[in-house]
């Protein structure tokens, strides 16, 4: 494996700036200082620019398999590493369902034969497979993931029972889609008897899958975590309501409750649907700017501790289908980081807590083993990125399997330069260095 070393960055890390070099061998972080003087098979000459360590992305839907004409592991994690994405966690709504041991180890083996980034797979629970949920190995799977809301296959668990199995018995991390289905359905029911189904715009998609949807879903999953004493995250917060079920009270390596809020929540508000329509459909729906903002404040002060994607592509032709038909979902990891770096040009978050929220608190969070951190003795994931290098997402620089973003026609203020994934330089100067696959099963420490 090749030695790597980068001079003169400024490095972004555990909540200060500084100026120094990293000497990166056989995979992991040799040393951090301010000059470092020893030969390289690279040298990266990073003056000017930041390196932050790498981001771990805990939701995306990559859709392999059973489901690769929307997008393949080895598609969505080339566009996750051009993103500065290094690591992610996957869920289990593929086809089928990843709810035994079994397909779970399936989708192992298809990410070491093709991931460019570090990978993980949540073990899926349903109404019916809690023996299959118990046999899962903590130290090399990320967590359980419980769909409390809508989902495909058989995997909305809307069973008091099951659930409160499951929150008694887990043992690791539950990870939960929280959106009440009983008020989806009569939200719904409502505007197919009043509008006909045919007639329901986009723009009533957050008045249907509701803020009292949401609510109602997540003050549950906090009420059993507390009870039975759970690790529980929260995925995708949407609603500013749902950001005071959290506290910042905590450090968060003591934190028993987390929270995730997502990109599109950061940056779209209900307004948007007028002009992007089906391709900001997502579940649970974007909101109000008041959600937007509260989420942002919630991400700020330490209620919400991880930003993520849940990067889920489809293709266009299914988008442009009428609402009702149009899946939810869209594809974003690419560019993710660029939005966020676009949120700190706007003086809305700082370097420091964009790093915390999208490498440090996810591998704590997850409790990672040797990543997420720019540390001596850890894994060499990192991303390096100029801060003042504008570019335009467009048709032709999107790298997404479904060749669609609803970025497109945006203008980001800053680039990815070069992305390192365990040691090997992946992406460098709008270009793939290295084709050879750079992505490890990440491994965790469950009584960290």
């Amino acid at each position: 494996m090749a030695s790597i070393l980068i001079k003169a960055a400024t490095i972004v890390n555990e909540n200060k700036q500084f100026n120094g070099d990293i000497l990166i061998k056989d995979g992991f972080i040799e040393r951090i200082d301010t000059s470092i003087d020893a030969k390289a098979d690279t040298e990266i000459n990073a003056e000017g620019l930041h390196l932050l360590p790498g981001c771990i992305d805990d939701q995306v839907h990559f859709r392999e398999p059973g489901l690769t004409h929307k997008a393949k592991i080895f598609t969505e994690s080339r566009a996750a590493v051009a993103g500065g994405i290094t690591s992610f966690m996957e869920m289990p709504n593929t086809v089928p369902n990843t709810l035994t041991q079994e397909l779970l180890a399936d989708k192992y083996a298809i990410a070491a034969n093709s991931s460019l980034a570090n990978y993980s797979f949540f073990m899926g629970a349903s109404n019916d497979n809690l023996d299959e949920v118990l046999r899962t190995d903590a130290r090399n799977v990320c967590g359980i993931k419980v769909f409390m809301g809508s989902s495909t296959g058989n995997m909305l668990v809307d069973n008091r029972t099951t659930l409160e199995n499951i929150f008694t018995n887990s043992p690791m991390l539950i990870a939960t889609h929280c959106e009440d289905e009983a008020t989806i359905r009569h939200n719904l029911n409502h505007y197919k008897m009043t509008l006909g189904e045919e007639n329901i715009p986009i723009s009533l998609h957050p008045v249907i899958r509701s803020a009292e949807a949401c609510y109602l879903s997540s003050s549950l999953a906090v009420e059993l975590a507390k009870k039975h004493g759970t690790r529980l995250h929260i995925l995708h917060i949407s609603t500013e309501k749902e950001t005071h079920l959290f506290d910042n009270s905590t450090p968060l390596a003591d934190k028993k409750i987390t929270a995730e809020a997502c990109i599109h929540h950061l940056w779209f508000s209900d307004a948007d649907y007028e002009t992007k329509g089906n391709l900001i459909k997502w579940n649970p729906a974007v909101k109000t700017a008041a959600d937007r903002e509260g989420i942002l404040k919630a991400v700020l002060d330490g209620r919400i501790d991880v930003i993520a994607t849940d990067h889920a592509p489809h293709t266009i032709e299914e988008k442009a289908q009428p609402y009702m038909q149009a899946p939810s979902g869209g594809p974003l990891v690419q560019h993710a980081l660029t939005a966020m770096l676009e949120l700190y040009h706007q003086g809305k978050i700082t370097l420091e807590q964009i790093t915390e929220k999208m490498a440090h608190n996810v591998a704590t969070c997850f409790r990672i083993d040797k990543r997420g951190f720019l540390r001596e003795g850890y894994w060499a994931d990192m991303v390096l990125v100029d801060l003042n290098k504008p570019w335009q997402v467009e048709k032709d620089n999107i790298l997404y399997q479904c060749g669609w973003s609803p970025f497109e026609g945006t203008t980001f203020k800053s680039s990815v330069v070069s992305t390192i994934v365990s040691g090997n330089l992946v992406w460098d100067n709008g270009h793939f260095v290295n084709h050879h696959l750079s992505g490890q099963r990440m491994a965790f420490n469950p009584q960290a």
